[in-house]
């Protein structure tokens, strides 16, 4: 046996594989909101997105390590005896520049878009803070049709709110239907979903794609509970098809994690609602995300213990083979 046979794997690989496996993400996650309930593809999809793009961000934080730990202060901050080797230099180096220009990207997009997103939302409840409300429902007194579930927060109630524009396009059992869209998002807690999702979205370019999905599974799960609520699948349909038709367009300044009533795609919605309801628990596409996560997170795990492994050596802990 020779002796780099001996020798243990370099992390490099393994912590290069999870940002390549998001790629992957988006066909599946298509195929599992169009194929099972809507429910389980909720949860699964916005977990897999979330999975994924921790296992991103671990690996590029990780991918930073061995060259920042060539600086001779941080080298003695981390008492290493030794230098690190976690594989060729230059493969190190070229990995860790652009490691560092995503993580750079990642975090200024987060921190600008969630302060937009704060600002829609503060400013989303100081609209209907002032409002008559029953049972959550805030009726806004504007021609445009639109209604949303606007989530609370601290000493923010959960709001519905809807417009009088939207109510006019609607008859009695719709609106009726559509309430119960708006409150089956608030009960589920969707907006936590689609925050979730866009998150993902943020740390990877591939998960941009699931936010979607994301959200077509949360009006799918919203749809269902209306038509339960209404036990008239055709009404919930045309309350659906109507409040798409009257909302010419929805308020730019609106949260993008407070679900509308028009939000994914209407048209395959409809369709949906059309036909029987969804009870298919487990699809192949469902398998084969649950095996990309798996990978993914195998993948992270064995790099990362493998450079925790290398900085061992470095600090003399361990002796080297």
């Amino acid at each position: 046996m020779t002796v780099s046979a001996l020798l243990p794997p370099a992390p490099l690989p393994f912590l290069l594989l999870p940002l390549i496996l998001p790629w992957g993400l988006p066909p599946l996650a298509r195929r599992v909101a169009d194929r099972i309930r809507p429910d389980i593809a909720l949860w699964t999809v916005t977990a897999a997105a979330a999975v994924l793009a921790l296992g991103v961000l671990a690996c590029l934080g990780a991918l930073l390590l061995p060259p920042a730990l060539a600086v001779p202060p941080l080298a003695q901050l981390a008492e290493l005896v030794r230098p690190l080797n976690a594989g060729p230099r230059a493969l190190v180096l070229g990995a860790a520049a652009p490691a560092a220009g995503a993580l750079a990207v990642t975090a200024a997009v987060a921190v600008r878009r969630a302060i937009a997103e704060a600002r829609r939302f503060r400013a989303a409840h100081e609209d209907v803070a002032g409002l008559p409300h029953a049972g959550g429902l805030c009726v806004v007194d504007d021609p445009r049709a639109e209604a949303y579930a606007l989530p609370g927060a601290r000493r923010r109630a959960d709001r519905i709110v809807v417009t009088t524009g939207m109510l006019r396009a609607l008859s009695a059992p719709e609106r009726e239907a559509l309430l119960a869209h708006e409150r089956a998002h608030l009960s589920g807690r969707h907006h936590l979903f689609l925050a979730t999702g866009r998150l993902a979205g943020w740390c990877h370019p591939a998960l941009t794609g699931v936010v979607r999905q994301v959200s077509y599974a949360a009006e799918r799960t919203a749809d269902e509970a209306a038509a339960r609520a209404a036990g008239d699948r055709g009404l919930t349909a045309r309350a659906v098809g109507r409040a798409a038709l009257a909302t010419t367009q929805e308020r730019a300044d609106r949260p993008s994690f407070a679900p509308g009533a028009v939000g994914g795609p209407v048209p395959a919605r409809v369709k949906a609602l059309l036909g029987r309801a969804p009870t298919r628990r487990v699809a192949p596409a469902l398998l084969a995300m649950a095996l990309l996560c798996g990978i993914s997170g195998g993948s992270a795990t064995a790099g990362l213990t493998l450079l925790h492994r290398d900085v061992e050596v470095a600090q003399g802990d361990i002796a080297d083979l």
